[in-house]
């Protein structure tokens, strides 16, 4: 799926038509927010899966 800058265009047109001019600045800080929620999250998954495991005896 290749998108031109067209289609980005005409993406964007619908999406202002949709929200709104005041709308968008409010949903792409959202976006930016969940984005770096996201990247927190994944980061501290990686650092709980790269700590070692205390052996305990069964």
């Amino acid at each position: 799926m290749n998108l031109g800058p067209v289609e980005l265009i005409l993406i964007l047109v619908v999406i202002l038509l949709l929200f709104g001019a005041r709308k968008l600045p409010e949903l792409a800080r959202g976006l930016g927010q969940s984005a770096r929620e996201f990247k927190k999250g994944i980061a501290e998954d990686k650092d709980t899966a790269e700590a070692p495991k205390e052996n305990k005896p069964s």
